[in-house]
């Protein structure tokens, strides 16, 4: 699979953005897939996942209630639809996927996306 992210920008905090990313390959309902974010200086962190079948959601504590993943199999893409957006979610924003069940350990994906800008301004 590969994948391709789109949606960022610049918002002011308070704003609304979502990310799309869309997957090319036949079996992406056979993916574990989340989004990562990664700020200046900052390593990449797990911002949200959901699970292979299931479609099991999980989130890090700082987005809950915020920001919502979703995924339509059929059209082969996943979405964070991100509310309320503060300054400190500005970062690059991957989306990425995994064979496995692992969700929130970068380690645990082997394919990624190339990263969209997301800018929150105060």
């Amino acid at each position: 699979v590969q994948l391709q992210a789109s949606g960022g920008g610049l918002v002011q905090a308070g704003g609304s953005l979502r990310l799309s990313c869309v997957a090319s390959g036949p079996t992406f309902r056979s993916y574990t897939m989340g989004w990562f974010r990664q700020a200046p200086g900052q390593e990449r962190e797990f911002v949200a996942g959901t699970t292979r079948n299931s479609g099991g959601t999980y989130y890090t504590d700082s987005v809950k209630g915020r920001f919502t993943i979703s995924r339509d199999n059929a059209e082969k893409k996943l979405y964070l639809q991100m509310n309320s957006l503060k300054p400190e979610d500005t970062a690059v924003y991957y989306c990425a996927a995994n064979r496995g069940l692992g969700v929130r350990s970068p380690a645990s994906y082997d394919v990624w996306g190339q990263g969209t800008q997301v800018t929150v301004s105060s």
